[in-house]
């Protein structure tokens, strides 16, 4: 299969495959290479929305776990096994996981590595959630960043470091605080989802984008909504009160987003009034 969505010059192509608790899969490529941020779909659902999309799983050339929790590994045995994708995982996260890798397929990290994929280079850093070595990334390449920020428990100053950076984020809001309060949930498992080491709100989620989003963020694609404990159109109205210039859009537990281009805004602004600036010359 031809991929039909390429990511141009000074842009990355990001999209989620799905969203929640039933499965999380993000896909992120500059032209010539893609990763994904978890596979917790199974193999054969990860090839019906990769193909929807236009997309190659040739193109895929490595996996990136962020924790062992089923929603973020159940497709990787298949995936990895089928296509020959190396998988990169921590050696803690391996050791809690189900997961049966081929050895040569296997690739550990510790916190803080750089990871090399062609022009891709992901960084990887812990988080506070309950499992036995979490961690969040960002994605860089063609002087864009990705941020994948889901699974956390609360932002800690990495977070703020890491969010700044980038151009367009993956970032969760789980739940709705009032919804939870009502909710069907037992006592204990509303402790855990509020906990240090569980879930961010919606507010929580704003608190972050109000005080940490640099001026170039273009795209925010709300994530990991609970099925029982939050709504699509309350958080988008949310975040969409205070978005500006950035693109608010929600990653859904039941289906693929479109593909984003997600370009070097900066980069492409100090081009045009470089160019502008020279134009302007001409006729003094």
């Amino acid at each position: 299969m031809v991929d039909l969505c390429f990511a141009q010059p000074m842009s990355l192509s990001i999209a989620s495959l799905n969203s929640g608790s039933n499965g999380n899969c993000y896909y992120i490529s500059n032209e010539h290479e893609a990763v994904f941020i978890d596979a917790g779909l199974s193999c054969r659902e990860t090839e019906i929305r990769m193909s929807r999309l236009g997309l190659s799983m040739q193109k895929v050339k490595a996996i990136i776990v962020s924790h062992e929790h089923s929603d973020h590994i159940n497709g990787i045995t298949t995936l990895s096994r089928k296509y020959r994708i190396p998988v990169y995982i921590t050696g803690t996260t391996l050791q809690h996981s189900r997961v049966h890798l081929s050895p040569d397929l296997i690739r550990p990290f510790i916190k803080h590595q750089v990871i090399q994929v062609g022009g891709l280079s992901i960084t990887s850093f812990p988080k506070f959630h309950d499992a036995s070595d979490p961690h969040s990334f960002i994605v860089s390449g063609n002087g864009v960043t990705i941020g994948v920020f889901t699974d956390i428990g609360h932002c800690c100053d990495q977070v703020h470091h890491y969010f700044k950076q980038c151009h367009a984020i993956f970032l969760e809001a789980n739940y709705d605080e009032e919804m939870l309060t009502n909710g069907r949930y037992p006592h204990n498992l509303k402790a855990r989802i509020r906990g240090n080491n569980g879930h961010l709100s919606n507010a929580q989620a704003l608190a972050l984008f109000q005080t940490h989003r640099p001026s170039f963020m273009s795209h925010v694609i709300l994530s990991h909504l609970s099925k029982d404990n939050n709504c699509p159109d309350l958080v988008q109205n949310l975040f969409s009160q205070w978005a500006a210039n950035t693109h608010i859009s929600i990653a859904s537990r039941y289906k693929e987003t479109p593909v984003y281009q997600i370009h070097n805004e900066k980069k492409v602004v100090s081009k045009k009034t470089k160019a502008t600036q020279a134009q302007l010359q001409l006729f003094q």
